[in-house]
């Protein structure tokens, strides 16, 4: 199945989560209407990832991915993570999932898990992956937060910007192709696998099995 053929069944069975489309419906081709729905789900799944890597996700949150335990699995990978996710989700204590994303992600000193670009590429924080990465946002018209401590490579701020970057009409899927190549691309399919497989890691392994499932999807619609 191509990745555009299985973006346009999974797209049924998840709650768009990321910015409504800005064209209307009436003025829009059924080819128009088809591909508007594409990045919607695509943006969608980015933002929901942004949403429970940023920090402890909220009740809301939860609940929102909870409704992915309604949908029918097939074979398709993306489609039993989504379930499993969505299970995961119903089953779980927010207070649990709070203790599991301080152990993860925070610890005493330092989680198990780093969820950096800098650190998956070099092994250190701070490193030159990060400056790239400042002057590209910069170029694609991202200003820093200063209230935001977390450096920009961390893995939900990158999952953020990639759905901005769909959610936006006036940026190609060149653009969008050439940013997910440079500065995801070549280690977030780790950090995915090592949270599924993370000790800490109850609620988190779906997530983990989600991500790894949707970026392979991802490589596929974009890169190949």
């Amino acid at each position: 199945m191509s990745p555009q053929a299985q973006t346009t069944k999974i797209e049924e069975n998840i709650i768009p989560f990321a910015h409504d489309a800005s064209t209307g419906v009436d003025s829009m081709s059924a080819n128009s209407l088809e591909a508007n729905q594409e990045q919607q789900y695509r943006a969608s799944a980015y933002s929901i990832l942004a949403a429970l890597l940023r920090h402890v996700p909220t009740s809301a949150v939860l609940e929102h991915v909870a409704n992915f335990s309604d949908i029918v699995v097939d074979e398709d990978e993306l489609l039993l993570s989504m379930s499993m996710l969505g299970l995961a989700a119903k089953s779980s204590e927010l207070s649990a999932v709070d203790d599991e994303y301080h152990d993860l992600f925070i610890g005493l000193g330092r989680g198990e898990l780093v969820p950096y670009g800098s650190w998956y590429l070099t092994g250190y924080l701070m490193e030159k992956p990060l400056s790239v990465l400042r002057d590209d946002l910069k170029i694609l018209g991202f200003e820093r937060d200063e209230s935001v401590v977390e450096p920009e490579d961390h893995v939900a701020a990158l999952c953020e910007v990639m759905s901005l970057l769909i959610s936006d009409n006036d940026v190609t899927l060149e653009t969008q192709t050439l940013f997910f190549e440079k500065h995801m691309s070549p280690w977030i399919d780790r950090f995915f696998n090592d949270l599924s497989e993370a000790k800490s890691a109850v609620f988190y392994r779906s997530v983990g099995r989600f991500g790894a499932a949707f970026l392979n999807l991802e490589k596929q619609y974009l890169l190949v």
